[in-house]
């Protein structure tokens, strides 16, 4: 199946997510090749950027199980590289 390169731009706005974000990310660890977690202790939030590799329906899986988890945010960019 053909897959792309994509980076999740991920916002934590309450570490009480953190458990279900970790566990997503857990489940979709095979296809992830790169991760980076920013956190902000004076706001008590934090950024994580995901660089997947995978077919582009299991990175809109992902963004969408992510998306719907109580005070986070995420948006996908796709490389243009296929």
């Amino acid at each position: 199946m053909k897959t792309r390169i994509a980076l999740l731009g991920i916002f934590v706005e309450n570490k009480e997510s953190t458990p279900q974000l970790n566990a997503l990310l857990h489940e979709y660890g095979e296809y992830i090749i790169g991760r980076m977690g920013i956190p902000n202790a004076k706001e008590e939030t934090a950024v994580i950027s995901i660089v997947m590799d995978a077919p582009e329906t299991v990175i809109n899986a992902l963004a969408g199980k992510i998306g719907m988890l109580p005070h986070v945010s995420v948006q996908t960019m796709y490389s243009k590289i296929s």
